[in-house]
């Protein structure tokens, strides 16, 4: 399929040409806020202004729905939303400018790589994860503030409120327990050293268990779009459009529903696994620090507890560590007359919780 046949297919009418001038512009200003937000990875301006200027703009009719511009690696283009006014296409670039650095491709012109995704396969895997990667690097250079959403149900903070937010909180969690700055640097350069740290922190299992599903995210968002779009089409006919909006329904639930369970997988599985690796007070403590304000990262529903339950049962098991390393095996299982701090929080936390009515998620 030649690319003018793809953007029919995509639904996206060409309508103009970027003016040259313009496209200059935006492609300094996106180098500028690149390299002043990921000054630790190595880019130069120059070497990315002649890169990028091999890219072609233009502005398209887009359905509605479809982000505000996509990035074809066939023919080195970016399409922007038409109705986009140029002083505020640049925001729009960084996010498409920097799949284009990411591209990795064959001798014979095919995509190999982009960043986290491989596309060596007969299927595309790992586009959620890095979508979602190149929006939070795509926010930070744009300056973008966190702010409070609710998606399909979950409440969550993040500063990609529009564009790909579930995916974004995902990875965002991911960054903050593997570290951020591996998480952007293998985005940007396209390698595997994100991935063999989650390995090393989680487990293989998880690492593909994580990436699908947020695949799956992806692309049951995608058809959400295109119900919507075909309700619009057939909105005279109230049976059918009833008969869509139940199929939306259902997939925002499957929605929920994966979101929540693959949140709990990244919980249960990286500290389940830290917790193995402790031998000092030290790490005791940065244990609990760590797991404590993984709160900051959680997207909550209405009865969701899982998040409160295992950060009781850790700080359980994480008392009897303490005092095994303090005191070694045979004192820690004596009970000790004095509360220790742990007990004590514990003993808190039963009462703050046990307080709380429980819902469970309806599936």
């Amino acid at each position: 399929m030649n690319i003018e046949s793809k953007l029919r297919k995509e639904g996206i009418e060409v309508t103009q040409e970027i003016d040259p001038i313009i496209k200059y512009n935006i492609i300094k200003n996106v180098v500028t806020k690149i390299i002043n937000t990921f000054p630790e990875y190595g880019l130069e301006s120059n070497d990315l202004i002649s890169r990028l200027s091999e890219l072609k703009m233009y502005k398209a009719k887009r359905p509605e729905g479809m982000s505000e511009a996509n990035y074809f690696y066939k023919n080195t283009s970016i399409y922007f939303n038409n109705n986009i006014p140029n002083e505020d296409l640049e925001e729009f670039a960084v996010h498409e400018c920097i799949h284009y650095l990411q591209e990795v491709k064959d001798k014979k012109g095919n995509l190999v790589r982009m960043g986290l995704s491989d596309y060596k396969e007969s299927k595309v895997t790992g586009e959620g994860i890095n979508e979602a990667s190149v929006q939070l690097m795509a926010s930070y250079a744009n300056g973008m503030e966190k702010e409070a959403v609710k998606y399909y149900g979950i409440s969550f903070e993040t500063i990609s409120p529009s564009y790909y937010p579930l995916e974004c909180c995902l990875a965002n969690q991911l960054a903050y327990l593997i570290g951020e700055d591996v998480l952007f640097e293998s985005t940007i350069n396209s390698n595997d050293n994100f991935k063999n740290k989650f390995i090393e922190e989680m487990s293989l299992k998880t690492y593909l268990c994580v990436t699908n599903a947020i695949d799956n995210i992806l692309e049951a968002e995608e058809n959400i779009v295109k119900l919507n779009n075909k309700k619009f089409e057939i909105e005279t006919d109230e049976e059918k459009c009833a008969n869509i909006t139940g199929k939306i329904e259902e997939i925002k639930n499957e929605i929920l529903l994966t979101f929540l369970k693959t949140q709990n997988q990244i919980i249960s599985s990286y500290f389940n696994n830290s917790f193995k690796k402790i031998k000092t007070l030290e790490q005791v403590e940065k244990y609990r620090q760590k797991l404590y304000k993984f709160k900051d990262y959680l997207g909550s529903t209405d009865g969701y507890t899982f998040y409160h339950d295992y950060y009781v049962e850790q700080m359980a098991a994480l008392e009897h560590k303490y005092n095994v390393i303090e005191n070694g095996a045979e004192t820690a299982l004596a009970r000790t007359k004095k509360e220790s701090f742990f007990a004590m929080l514990i003993r808190k936390l039963k009462e703050i919780f046990g307080k709380k009515e429980t819902v469970k998620v309806v599936k």
